[in-house]
């Protein structure tokens, strides 16, 4: 005997299948793997910059201990287009490897030696300089406008640097602090020169690969940002 079939409503009431929902697949891993490779590249490409740039040599002038490079340059750069951290660590590498033993600083001097030399603040004032400089250099961005970036590279590249290099330097030779400052002077036309190249180069390349640095907004206008957002709410 034939059965009826079931009452309309019973059918809509009957639940629907679920639907069975895709599988996803996440991909944020393989892009993070790919960025910390990116980035090592990074570092290590500006450490060799840097070491490169010791190749033609030093000049030392007025018989001063602490010798006229290139280097400074590559210093300046690390900061300017890695940013603060990349650069740090390409400086810090570069040291690292000197420290091992490998001749790469100006004139082939590399080991230990270079550390109790007249000349190591400025390797410490390297490190302080390219973070400023890298700093700077995300809160300049994206405009990335001429003078103040070549404001923020002297303060990070010859300031910072030379508040570091003289007075060590003084204290290792027992030169009076106010003698070594006014005998940096003779680095400065060529630190301002370095400082002009660094400004100029980064612009071309920022504009070029925009994204190695994230702009990033300066303190005072994070800290206004929420005074100006309660005056609108009031």
């Amino acid at each position: 005997m034939p059965t009826e079939p079931a009452p309309a409503e019973s059918r809509a009431a009957s639940p629907a299948p679920a639907a069975t929902a895709a599988p996803t697949t996440a991909a944020p891993a393989p892009r993070k793997r790919r960025s910390t490779a990116t980035d090592l590249g990074q570092i290590a490409v500006f450490a060799a910059v840097i070491a490169a740039l010791g190749l033609p040599g030093a000049l030392y002038l007025g018989g001063t201990a602490v010798p006229i490079t290139f280097q400074t340059l590559g210093v300046m750069l690390a900061g300017a287009i890695l940013g603060a951290r990349k650069g740090f660590l390409s400086v810090l590498l570069l040291i690292v490897l000197v420290a091992a033993g490998l001749p790469l600083l100006s004139g082939g001097r590399g080991g230990i030696g270079v550390f109790v030399a007249p000349s190591v603040g400025y390797l410490v004032g390297w490190l302080a300089g390219v973070a400023v400089i890298g700093w700077a250099t995300a809160r300049l961005l994206p405009r990335y406008r001429l003078v103040p970036a070549l404001l923020w590279t002297a303060l990070g590249g010859i300031v910072v640097i030379y508040l570091f290099g003289v007075p060590i330097f003084a204290a290792i030779t027992g030169t009076p602090i106010g003698v070594a400052f006014a005998g940096s002077a003779v680095f400065l036309p060529g630190d301002i020169a370095k400082v002009v190249v660094t400004v100029l180069v980064a612009k071309g390349v920022h504009r070029a690969w925009p994204g190695l640095i994230t702009p990033r907004p300066w303190p005072w206008a994070r800290a206004a940002k929420p005074g100006a957002e309660a005056s609108g709410a009031a």
